[in-house]
């Protein structure tokens, strides 16, 4: 305020989701269990929604080993960055040793996460070597490398272009490039140029689903624009 700064929440509007459910629920009395990744930012900030009454579990063996006071009252939410088939495991867990536990009524995984997860799988099936671009503190997109391993397919995750050793790329026939849910379009480009360059390789785009979902302006940003365009209206 004293620095007159305009403060906007740009919040994935997913996550934001998921603080909802875990509010609620814990008004209503419900001891929470949050599947996620001990220190990523995103599970910081949702263990930080409610002040007790709230479990993190990473891993089947985690769930086994789970202690709550309520198995009636009782509920899960997600981080929305996971390996859709790491979570689908560590639900069906909780599920089998709390029958009664509460779950999202949409799966809280983000889309964007689940279609690239998708579009890797598919991938595995067409090339010899993956780079995944993304940062080494990407959740998503450590799990689209661990992904196209499971898949028997060598992986490596890139910040840039600038990251790829050529050893990767000896003796492959096809490179599949795959991008985390935050990478910008612009290295996904950089890394397409350098293959063009360094090697003699034609560029086919692997479309498995066309994402059409749109997300609302910050409501703090909307504000901001208005003002601005009713200040251009007024003489000076």
């Amino acid at each position: 305020n004293q620095r007159r700064l305009h403060v906007i929440d740009a919040t994935c509007p997913l996550v934001i989701k998921v603080h909802n459910e875990v509010n609620r629920d814990y008004t209503q009395g419900y001891e929470l269990i949050l599947i996620g990744h001990a220190g990523h930012p995103e599970v910081i900030g949702t263990l930080g929604q409610v002040p007790d009454k709230f479990h993190l579990v990473s891993s089947v063996e985690d769930v086994e080993k789970l202690k709550v006071d309520n198995t009636v009252n009782l509920s899960y939410v997600t981080q929305t960055t996971l390996s859709v088939d790491e979570c689908r495991d560590i639900v069906g867990a909780l599920h089998q040793r709390f029958p009664n536990i509460k779950g999202p009524h949409q799966e809280d995984i983000c889309y964007a996460t689940q279609n690239r997860q998708n579009a890797v799988k598919e991938l595995s099936r067409l090339v010899d070597v993956i780079l995944v671009i993304g940062s080494p503190n990407s959740s998503n997109s450590n799990r689209l490398r661990e992904l196209g391993e499971q898949c028997g397919i060598p992986s490596y995750l890139i910040d840039s272009a600038a990251d790829i050793d050529p050893v990767w790329l000896e003796g492959a026939k096809a490179v599949g490039i795959a991008a985390g849910a935050s990478a910008p379009e612009i290295l996904v480009t950089e890394v397409v140029a350098f293959l063009r360059a360094a090697e003699p390789f034609e560029v086919e785009e692997l479309t498995v689903i066309e994402e059409d979902v749109e997300f609302l302006l910050p409501k703090e940003l909307v504000q901001i624009e208005s003002s601005k365009k009713s200040m251009a209206g007024v003489p000076r």
